[in-house]
């Protein structure tokens, strides 16, 4: 299925170009699946076979894109699970857009697709590798870490 025929007119070249920036610049290794809801980006079982523990057998999760219906949505687990790279991005995203950042734990909205920083998304999206996914998930998930 091509998910971008879900996408509408208004909202389609930004998803698009949106993809493209995070193709060009994610690290190798994370691999690219989309279903009806989005296109995702994950760890593949191949480089972690433990998977996801919400659900055995299914890729690690790390982005998403996802057109809703009144923005086009980005979900990044590195900014919802390593406070740095949140920090980070914050910062950067107040120094370089106009606009306030619209975002909940992991999903950044885009309301208005004029006002998507596609060059910072691609510096946000370079900056954890697959291996640093795990790490930082496998830390996050292993009861022995827990208080």
């Amino acid at each position: 299925m091509d998910y971008t025929t879900l996408v509408d007119d208004k909202r389609l070249y930004a998803f698009i170009r949106l993809i493209d920036m995070i193709d060009a610049n994610l690290p190798a290794g994370f691999e690219m699946t989309t279903d009806g809801n989005g296109i995702h980006y994950v760890v593949p079982l191949s480089a972690y076979p433990a998977g996801y523990h919400v659900s055995p057998g299914t890729p690690l999760p790390f982005l998403s894109v996802i057109a809703q219906k009144n923005h086009v949505a980005l979900y990044h687990m590195g900014v919802y699970s390593d406070p740095g790279l949140l920090r980070w991005f914050e910062e950067a995203y107040a120094a370089q857009v106009p606009t306030k950042l619209n975002m909940g734990k992991s999903c950044v909205r885009f309301g208005n697709v004029k006002h998507i920083p596609y060059a910072l998304i691609g510096e946000l999206v370079s900056k954890m590798t697959p291996e640093e996914r795990v790490a930082i998930y496998h830390g996050s998930h292993n009861p022995s870490t827990r208080g």
